[in-house]
């Protein structure tokens, strides 16, 4: 256990001072923000094509059209910017050249990296609830008032929503480890929201996990109990994988 302590304080460290994280949650942060105030503002113009594409957000003002604008970027766009962050966490030491450093530590790989996928964890809640919190401010910054019993309702489901997409992101970690590198990880997290959409467009539905968090930002009455529980099996499956690729890492290949 201490061996792991260990391994958990020196990660957690690095994620503290790391420059990759600071810039990836700030402009995921921004950029959410910024899309959100975007469509809000060409709503107001009446623009018909953007009209079209909202369909039945279009329809809507005040909180309720900024939180459902805000649903549907989280649950489509967060994946990519979470995964970045993983395989940057995963993927450091193959990236700097100082993987073969972590072999003469007295501390297991497979721990090191379960020491990595917990921070990972740990971030992306810290995500979730900074932009639940960003969110709320651009509201009342806009002029929509105090939030009614509903709209905290919505606004607060934009934290697990933002949990589910990181935790579906989670095959990143295993494309890196496989990879020996971050960029099989950050193209993992792009094909993933890539599948997701494709997948949510032919209407697979909400059994497949990594489409679930979408389609339930977008409308939770679709998405049953039994379907959310099934989210976790991605971290749980390929979490492993990672473990056990980190377990039987060797030098030569």
């Amino acid at each position: 256990m201490s061996i792991f302590r260990s391994a958990l304080v020196t990660e957690t460290r690095k994620a503290v001072t790391s420059r990759v994280l600071r810039w990836t949650t700030g402009l995921l942060l921004v950029s959410v923000t910024a899309l959100v105030a975007g469509i809000l503002a060409a709503m107001k113009l009446g623009d018909p094509q953007l009209t079209a594409k909202l369909g039945p957000i279009a329809d809507l003002d005040g909180w309720s059209a900024l939180l459902a604008i805000a649903a549907q970027i989280t649950a489509a766009g967060v994946m990519p910017a979470l995964g970045i962050g993983l395989s940057w966490m995963i993927g450091r030491e193959f990236a700097d050249g100082t993987i073969t450093g972590l072999f003469a530590l007295p501390v297991p790989r497979w721990a090191i990296a379960l020491a990595k996928l917990l921070i990972y964890l740990a971030w992306t809640i810290a995500v979730s609830l900074a932009l639940c919190a960003t969110l709320l401010t651009l509201g009342l910054l806009l002029g929509h008032g105090a939030p009614g019993p509903t709209e905290w309702q919505a606004l607060a489901r934009q934290i697990p929503v933002t949990i589910f997409v990181g935790l579906a992101a989670t095959p990143a970690a295993w494309a890196t480890t496989l990879g020996r590198g971050l960029l099989p990880g950050i193209a993992t997290a792009i094909g993933l929201l890539v599948i997701a959409q494709v997948m949510a467009f032919i209407g697979v539905g909400a059994w497949f996990p990594i489409v679930t968090p979408a389609l339930w930002a977008i409308n939770p009455d679709s998405v049953t109990a039994g379907q959310l529980a099934l989210i976790p099996s991605v971290p749980f499956l390929f979490g492993a994988l990672t473990l056990v690729a980190w377990h039987r890492l060797q030098l030569d290949k």
